[in-house]
């Protein structure tokens, strides 16, 4: 489950949003100190921000330029201006993506998962168990050699590297597999898990991927 960071002074915004974002499957936070927000912001190790460019005392682009200096974190940026300046200035201070309020529910959801995706796919290697992942490859690598998945095994296997040690629900797994346009059913991804489980189980990670039932998987 993704974890979205709002960064908004408006209360009411503030839980319409956190509402719309949980019934879209997705882990809502907010900060509500904007003096000094950068600590906070940080530890909150959100996989995306919804930055709001009026804030009380400083303003959201300077809160944007704060985040660029240490994180790379994905930002939108969300704001009841319509100048086309502002739009320029957030962009070339890093911004990911720019909506305008009254913001569309549907569109600022639609953005949220184009700017998500983005980012993972950014994300081409990475290490597990002292394995090599090539996530753009599909592959492992390692001491034996070179295990390659299938798209629908990476892309499984990547869900659960990201949240490693975390629950991810069979729900979740599907949207990822869905939102890469992987069309499959429950039946599928049941398959799909206890080949991934056995790939990794014979490449050397045995006991990988742990099953918690009604909750969902864990990758050890």
């Amino acid at each position: 489950m993704s974890r979205i960071l709002l960064i908004e002074d408006d209360i009411p915004i503030r839980q319409e949003l956190s509402e719309l974002l949980r019934n879209a499957g997705y882990e809502a936070v907010y900060i509500t100190d904007f003096t000094a927000p950068l600590p906070e912001i940080l530890s909150a190790q959100a996989d995306l921000i919804l930055l709001d460019i009026n804030l009380p005392g400083i303003n959201g682009e300077q809160i944007l330029r704060e985040i660029r200096r240490s994180s790379e974190t994905p930002v939108i940026m969300v704001t009841s201006r319509t100048s086309e300046l502002d739009e320029v200035l957030s962009m070339s201070y890093g911004a990911d993506d720019y909506i305008t309020k009254p913001y569309n529910p549907t569109i600022l959801l639609l953005r949220i998962s184009a700017v998500l995706k983005r980012s993972r796919d950014t994300v081409t290697n990475t290490t597990y168990r002292g394995l090599t992942v090539d996530i753009a490859k599909g592959s492992l690598t390692g001491q034996k050699g070179e295990l390659i998945l299938t798209k629908n095994e990476m892309l499984i296997f990547r869900t659960l590297l990201e949240k490693q040690g975390g629950i991810v629900s069979r729900d979740e797994l599907m949207t990822t597999l869905w939102d890469n346009a992987e069309y499959i059913n429950d039946n599928a991804l049941t398959v799909n898990i206890s080949r991934l489980r056995t790939k990794l189980a014979d490449f050397g990670c045995e006991n990988a991927i742990e099953t918690r039932k009604k909750q969902g998987y864990i990758l050890l």
